[in-house]
């Protein structure tokens, strides 16, 4: 398959099209994080550190950094579906990152200068589901059929 043909939505595999949609939604994410409404205390946002108090949906504490890093994320899910390998390396190694960020927020004060994500309790909530989802999605459903009939 070529990659012009790869581009074509029809051609894809489930593991590509699944990397494709959580790439989307990081990318989205990070958007949703420069504007205001949907991100709350939007004029208190920094560019980094735990001092930084707006909120994504209200629930979740970001900076300027933060929604970067979700978006150059988002990109590279976009760019890592373009091959099935690809796809499962960006599920598999991002998952991996988010369950390493996940007991980063475990272990850092919140109030230190450490905190330079920044981090609270429902980003280590959602940085553990997606951590586990992603590593089970990249397992489960971007493995290469070849290796399934093994």
């Amino acid at each position: 398959m070529t990659r012009l043909q790869n581009t074509d939505v029809k051609n894809r595999e489930l593991g590509q099209l699944v990397a494709l949609g959580v790439g989307a939604v990081f990318l989205l994410v990070g958007i949703a994080g420069f504007i205001p409404g949907i991100t709350t205390h939007y004029d208190q946002l920094s560019f980094a550190g735990h001092n930084s108090s707006a909120m994504l949906l209200g629930l979740f504490k970001v900076s300027i950094l933060h929604n970067l890093v979700h978006a150059a994320f988002g990109v590279a899910g976009l760019a890592m579906a373009s091959t099935l390998r690809g796809a499962r390396t960006f599920l598999i190694g991002g998952g991996a990152i988010y369950l390493v960020l996940w007991v980063y927020g475990l272990v850092v004060d919140y109030d230190s200068a450490a905190n330079f994500v920044p981090l609270n309790t429902a980003d280590n909530w959602l940085h553990l589901a997606l951590g586990v989802g992603m590593v089970a999605l990249g397992v489960l459903i971007a493995t290469p059929k070849r290796e399934l009939s093994k």
